[in-house]
């Protein structure tokens, strides 16, 4: 049976490009030391930066804080939903 997940918003928080908190997140869908990419409540986020780290993950509060240096937050797509109702619309 699929569960159904309460959307809680998404906040994002950065300070000093050295560490920052992320709310909203759904998934993590990769990372690595250069490049952390989430899927969020507001579409796909990367993250890109040097000696990245997830110090904390807890899905099921939608909740990631990240330590190392931050170079650039990157959004792709929008909310699952709707781009997936475009896409119906487009091919009928």
């Amino acid at each position: 049976m699929e569960e159904k997940r309460e959307k809680r918003g998404h906040k994002l928080t950065i300070e000093n490009r050295k560490s920052g908190t992320i709310s909203g997140v759904v998934d993590v869908l990769a990372f690595d030391v250069n490049e952390i990419r989430l899927e969020t409540e507001q579409g796909l986020l990367t993250v890109k930066g040097k000696e990245l780290h997830i110090s904390r993950l807890t899905l099921e509060r939608g909740e990631v804080d990240l330590e190392g240096t931050v170079d650039a937050l990157v959004y792709s797509g929008s909310s699952g939903k709707k781009e997936g109702f475009a896409w119906k619309k487009l091919f009928r």
